[in-house]
């Protein structure tokens, strides 16, 4: 029975027409009103009219545009569903919860994203960006041929809007996609930042191009939790060149909220409310330029996380007891709002390491594990994927937050070991969805 990478203690460390679609919910959450849940949708009539607009494409599609703080200049615009003007269904969030009563959730809203190209691509000047949103629950779909066709060609560079709950829920899903839209030359936003300390800890994982305030952060510029976000926000697209996106700016007041917290981009009623995409002004074509390049490769790396660490230099030799005393440091610095991520190839090093995951569960933000042992042996609270046992033993552990990232990576017999220890963040992050991409979809 292997120890090479036990650790040294077992102890764990301790909506009226005017609302705004936002697929991340059935039901958008909208200032003033109240969204119906998918239980309070109406029963029968709603089913038969959500039949017969998926059957017709019924979507209308309006578009909000999207400026640049500094000059107010519009650089994008982001879409919004509407179903069939005096039906019941008319308000973005009726129509979203009479598709989750009929099942239908994921056919509504590949329609609405195919609608909203397709009105995209028809406008008198198609704009250079369009912001789309993407249901988590349904992130496992695969994209329509219809989607893949309008991500192929035409003049607009689209922005797939997603929120933590999505990389979360399903995390191979998402990066697979993520993977697709980047290698159609598009880009990606982690949207409602703030809502959820999660949010923040999934940020460098995703890498979006474009990162999205949450809209209380603006109606509390002061707050202590503003800042703590800001400021994480500010630093990582310091280092990765995302641009952050005010969203909810209604007021002048707003809008030096918004600049005061240094977004780059904005949107909100000051700056018009939903339309037809031929009634919005022009938009500037250089926004498309602001965002970063796309990066095809970045979200499914190849090789296991030792190989990864060790292609970088990171390897050296060591010893079992080096190896578990920097592996109870690294797992004692995971607080609340963390990712945790672990991997083993020996069921021994496996079962060995649960005590400190789950303990872990109870408080990080998201545990996984990836190791050949029964589901059976692992606790609820653990995102778990059951792999094969390898004829040379490697693990991983590696954490994700705010204020530590890091990552501990070991191969090899207890002869013969070899370990690699980094808190380079964007290694880290690499080596994160190597195991990422490994839990269930």
């Amino acid at each position: 029975m292997s120890r090479t990478f036990t650790p040294r203690s077992r102890r764990a460390a301790a909506s009226g027409d005017e609302a705004v679609f936002d697929a991340t919910a059935p039901g958008p959450a909208v200032a003033g009103v109240e969204q119906p849940r998918a239980e309070e949708a109406p029963g029968g009539k709603c089913a038969e009219l959500i039949d017969r607009v998926l059957a017709e494409r019924a979507v209308e599609p309006l578009f909000q545009p999207i400026v640049e703080l500094e000059t107010l200049r519009p650089v994008g615009v982001e879409a919004l569903a509407r179903g069939p003007v005096g039906t019941e269904l008319r308000n973005a969030g009726a129509l979203f919860a009479a598709a989750v009563a009929a099942g239908r959730l994921g056919e509504l809203d590949t329609l609405c994203a195919e609608r909203a190209l397709e009105s995209a691509a028809a406008a008198a000047v198609p704009p250079p960006l369009v912001f789309v949103n993407a249901e988590p629950a349904v992130v496992d779909q695969p994209l329509s041929a219809r989607l893949l066709d309008l991500m192929g060609g035409g003049r607009s560079r689209i922005v797939l809007e997603y929120t933590e709950r999505a990389l979360s829920a399903r995390p191979a899903a998402l990066l697979q996609l993520a993977a697709t839209v980047q290698g159609r030359g598009h880009c990606l936003a982690l949207d409602d930042v703030g809502a959820d300390p999660m949010s923040l800890a999934f940020l460098p994982l995703l890498e979006p191009e474009v990162v999205k305030l949450d809209l209380h952060l603006l109606r509390a510029p002061h707050a202590p939790r503003t800042v703590e976000v800001v400021a994480a926000v500010s630093a990582v697209a310091e280092q990765t060149g995302a641009v952050i996106v005010a969203e909810g700016i209604e007021t002048e007041a707003d809008l030096a909220n918004a600049r005061a917290l240094g977004a780059h981009w904005g949107q909100g009623l000051l700056f018009g409310g939903p339309a037809p995409i031929d009634d919005l002004a022009p938009a500037d074509p250089g926004g498309a330029a602001a965002l970063r390049p796309s990066r095809p490769g970045l979200h499914l790396p190849a090789g296991t996380p030792f190989e990864a660490a060790a292609a970088r230099g990171k390897a050296r030799a060591g010893t079992p007891e080096v190896f578990a005393a920097y592996l109870e440091h690294l797992l004692r610095r995971a607080g609340a709002g963390a990712v945790v991520l672990a991997s083993c190839t020996d069921p021994a090093t496996a079962r060995s390491w649960l005590p400190s995951l789950t303990g872990l569960a109870e408080r990080a933000a998201f545990v996984g594990l990836v190791a050949p042992l029964h589901p059976a042996a692992v606790a609820p609270g653990l995102r778990f994927a059951e792999s094969p046992r390898a004829t040379v033993e490697e693990c991983a552990a590696i954490v994700v937050a705010p204020r530590y990232t890091a990552a501990l990576c070991g191969r090899g017999s207890r002869a013969a070991q070899q370990f690699a220890h980094t808190e380079d963040r964007a290694l880290v992050a690499e080596l994160a969805r190597v195991i990422l991409q490994q839990l269930p979809r």
